[in-house]
């Protein structure tokens, strides 16, 4: 199936944040999404008139939990007429502290939530995938994962793993007709972290190094999920798209 605008896109994390705003823009390109998170919750401010005429659902499951999982995509595929056409890999965590100091137990739950629940939902949704006969997983990376951040040295890990999964699965599934493609943002403002990032030394740093003048919106990454999703074609696979504002290769 060449044409996947009719189907389902599964998206992780999709209660709020950049998730949100990827659900809700992949409902107005009149994709069917269904929305997972701890909480079972649709995105947050999401509209009801377009959820309902979407048939946008949410379902409850925790990412690093195998038998969540399985559950979760069983009760997919029961509620939706459509093929499972694509997955948004978007749940995560972000902990911090100094090397030296920073707990192995917070090391392990930052690569369990970041990392290898890439793998194991892909892994998870991959019987789906192939069966619609063309699908895409967009992984959600970051651009740490190129830099030496002090302090970030899990979250940098773990995005770099996310590289490294989406490339692997790209070769591995292609003949399967099932594209891998990790969006790697900078910066991003949205409603959890807006105070921080437009307030004291945070905001001038951010107005000095990026070279588009400061943090992106929501919309800049919710918009390129979207964009990827309708463009035609099965060339573009196992790349990494860089959604910083030139942040991560300005000097």
């Amino acid at each position: 199936m060449d044409d996947i605008s009719r189907g389902c896109i599964v998206v992780t994390g999709a209660s709020r944040g950049i998730g949100a705003a990827i659900a809700q823009e992949l409902a107005r390109a009149d994709f069917q999404v269904a929305c997972l998170s701890r909480s079972g919750s649709l995105p947050a401010g999401i509209d009801l008139e377009l959820a309902e005429r979407t048939r946008m659902f949410a379902i409850a499951c925790d990412i690093t939990d195998a038998n969540s999982l399985t559950e979760a995509f069983a009760l997919i595929a029961a509620t939706t007429d459509r093929p499972i056409v694509g997955l948004v890999n978007n749940a995560g965590v972000h902990l911090q502290g100094k090397s030296a100091t920073f707990p192995v137990a917070d090391y392990e739950a930052v690569m369990g939530a970041n990392a290898t629940s890439v793998f194991a939902v892909s892994q998870t949704a991959y019987p789906y995938l192939a069966r619609a006969g063309g699908a895409l997983i967009v992984n959600m990376g970051s651009f740490f994962e190129k830099l030496g951040v002090k302090g970030n040295v899990a979250y940098c890990a773990s995005k770099a793993a996310v590289g490294a999964i989406t490339r692997c699965l790209a070769v591995e599934w292609a003949r399967d007709r099932i594209r891998v493609i990790n969006i790697a943002p900078g910066y991003i403002e949205t409603d959890l972290n807006r105070a921080e990032l437009n307030e004291g030394p945070l905001q001038d740093f951010l107005r000095k190094r990026i070279p588009t003048g400061g943090p992106g919106a929501v919309a800049d990454v919710s918009g390129l999920v979207s964009m990827l999703y309708r463009l035609p074609g099965q060339f573009l696979t196992g790349e990494t798209l860089y959604v910083d504002g030139g942040q991560g290769m300005a000097l």
